[in-house]
């Protein structure tokens, strides 16, 4: 296991030097703590960047999990697969390298547990999309869904965040709305949002 761990140092250490976002410390111990919770068997990922988050599923979920994920970059996706075939998950853990919109048209359920980490703007959409893939007992986790406290906090963003921020107000409202879902913003890190199917 102390491979693993020393895997898991180099690639938040690839992270920092290379300006790749991934889940940041403070944000790291809410998800761990919901992942080790739930227990998930099948997980959709949007948003692989280098397979971090991956990895941390596959490590903490239950162990017959499997992991879909959801990477735009083409390079990234393949930053990942070299990660992860270091991995003892190699096995368990598959990269679907596209446009997430599209990708989740064609995914067969049910998932009962959704990590999303991609674009901010497209929240909403992903939300709507992945409903026919739930499972009837499902967690919905999205990260940066406080963005640099602009969401909630009391200073404008930047014009360049706006559209962001306003996109993830959308979403904590969706979710939060949405008939038979609960949803729980944890404010470690960035804000996580976490919503549950009953």
């Amino acid at each position: 296991m102390s491979d693993f761990q020393d895997l898991l140092r180099e690639m938040e250490a690839y992270a920092s030097v290379n300006h790749v976002p991934i889940i940041n410390e403070n944000g790291r111990k809410a998800f761990l703590r919901v992942i080790k919770e739930k227990k998930p068997h099948r997980v959709l990922e949007i948003g692989t960047a280098i397979g971090y988050s991956a990895l941390l599923l596959a490590a903490n979920g239950a162990e017959d999990i499997k992991i879909t994920t959801l990477e735009l970059s083409e390079e990234r996706a393949q930053t990942a697969q070299a990660f992860i075939d270091r991995s003892p998950y190699r096995g368990i853990i598959e990269i679907l390298q596209g446009n997430a919109g599209d990708i989740l048209l064609t995914l067969k359920g049910p998932y009962d547990f959704v990590f999303i980490d991609a674009a901010k703007g497209q929240y909403v959409d992903y939300f709507h999309k992945i409903q026919p893939l739930l499972a009837p007992k499902c967690t919905i986790v999205a990260d940066n869904v406080l963005f640099r406290g602009y969401v909630r906090g009391e200073e404008k963003a930047p014009r360049r965040y706006r559209t962001i921020v306003k996109r993830l107000r959308e979403y904590i409202e969706l979710t939060s709305q949405a008939e038979g879902f609960t949803t729980e913003i944890l404010e470690n890190g960035d804000g996580l949002a976490v919503t549950e199917r009953k």
